[in-house]
């Protein structure tokens, strides 16, 4: 097998896979419901809410390494 052929080849196996892989991620988010309000409560209390934290104050300056 020559070598244009061998790489028009993994081109296109690199082709199938990617678009196997989109249409695969994209059927299972078109069926998922929105979350619950009870279900975003409970999110928002083990993961914490998404206010804006407070400033640090008297912190460690953080310098690059270089």
């Amino acid at each position: 097998m020559s070598r244009p052929v061998l790489i028009a080849l993994l081109l296109a196996i690199a082709a199938a896979s990617s678009a196997a892989t989109v249409l695969i991620v994209n059927s299972r988010n078109a069926g998922e419901p929105t979350l619950t309000e009870e279900q975003r409560a409970a999110r928002e209390k083990l993961f914490g809410s998404s206010k804006e934290l407070p400033p640090i104050k008297e912190g460690q300056e953080m310098r690059p390494r270089w």
